[in-house]
């Protein structure tokens, strides 16, 4: 099982809406995240740099390489683009995090 973190970066203003949005969270959109073997993700906020922190948790064989190509995927990232910095293709700027210790 791998442990993957990165970052995202919300724009200011927009922590009420991403919650809200999150807590409606498309049933197609969990099953997808499962099928890929995403597991155990949460998405914490640091108010003071609007910057967000993802973990989640996936086997050493997952599919979310194959995440873009999926138009539900898509169709999250259309309606997430809004709250926050995305590249061009519309998913959102990320930027992995270097495990620096972990204790089991």
């Amino acid at each position: 099982m791998q442990r993957y973190a990165f970052k995202m970066f919300l724009d200011p203003g927009a922590a009420h809406e991403y919650r809200r949005r999150h807590d409606a969270i498309w049933p197609e959109l969990k099953t997808l995240l499962a099928e890929k073997g995403v597991s155990n993700y949460s998405i914490f906020l640091d108010p003071e740099t609007n910057t967000l922190f993802a973990y989640l948790e996936r086997p050493d064989r997952h599919g979310m390489d194959d995440l873009p190509l999926d138009p539900v995927m898509r169709r999250w990232w259309a309606h997430m683009q809004d709250l926050m910095a995305a590249n061009a293709d519309g998913s959102p700027r990320t930027a992995p995090l270097v495990e620096m210790f972990h204790l089991d």
